[in-house]
């Protein structure tokens, strides 16, 4: 079949129709906790999540379509969230909220599952609020970025860190970090999508090593 060329002449009443792709998540974000929710066998039905850095709502989707009955979506931005998303009674949406002050005056019950999206910020100053907002034998999702974990000195100009030996030390600094503040961890995945200006990126799983 001739596929037609740009700048094609059609007739002003014809039929256009658009082939593209149907997207299964609100972001390609969902897509990347699809995978790890499979890798790490986490089946989040009937549960209560919070996804931290929501964002456009791609893992809070992702959330709901894998039979979460609650998602608190927390955002320091504004006017983000899908639009698809922002009637949808299952979302608490927290708008203009610094997750590092997170607390349970905006989290009042103990979530199963949190999910973590976040840039410009190292894990490491989100981690401390995350770990009061679980159940007991709750879990953490992160997308873990190398660029914002590694320090300005390891990051080359443009952003985008190709050194595998720097991803791999970021990674090995980061299961020792979870070791050493309460965190068992079940190893890393990459993801199956690249972040937005092509860095390499990876998530895994984290549970609390013991109730505090």
């Amino acid at each position: 079949m001739e596929h037609p060329k740009p700048g094609i002449k059609v007739d002003v009443d014809a039929e256009i129709i658009l082939n593209a792709p149907d997207e299964k998540f609100v972001s390609r974000g969902g897509l990347k906790l699809e995978a790890a929710l499979a890798r790490f066998q986490i089946k989040p039905s009937g549960w209560i999540c919070l996804d931290v850095g929501a964002s456009t709502g791609g893992f809070t989707d992702c959330l709901l379509q894998k039979g979460a009955v609650k998602v608190y979506a927390v955002d320091v931005g504004y006017g983000q969230l899908h639009y698809r998303l922002r009637s949808d009674p299952r979302i608490i949406l927290l708008e203009k909220v610094n997750a590092r002050f997170l607390s349970k005056c905006e989290i009042p019950e103990p979530v199963d599952l949190a999910v973590i999206d976040v840039s410009f910020i190292s894990l490491r100053m989100i981690l401390p609020a995350v770990k009061p907002l679980l159940k007991t034998d709750g879990k953490v999702i992160p997308l873990i970025k190398p660029q914002f974990e590694a320090g300005r000195e390891r990051i080359p100009k443009g952003g985008v860190i190709k050194d595998e030996k720097t991803r791999n030390e970021v990674l090995d600094e980061l299961e020792k970090y979870f070791d050493e503040n309460g965190w068992s961890g079940a190893g890393f995945m990459p993801s199956p999508i690249k972040g937005a200006s092509g860095n390499v990126e990876f998530l895994t799983c984290l549970m609390r090593k013991n109730a505090d």
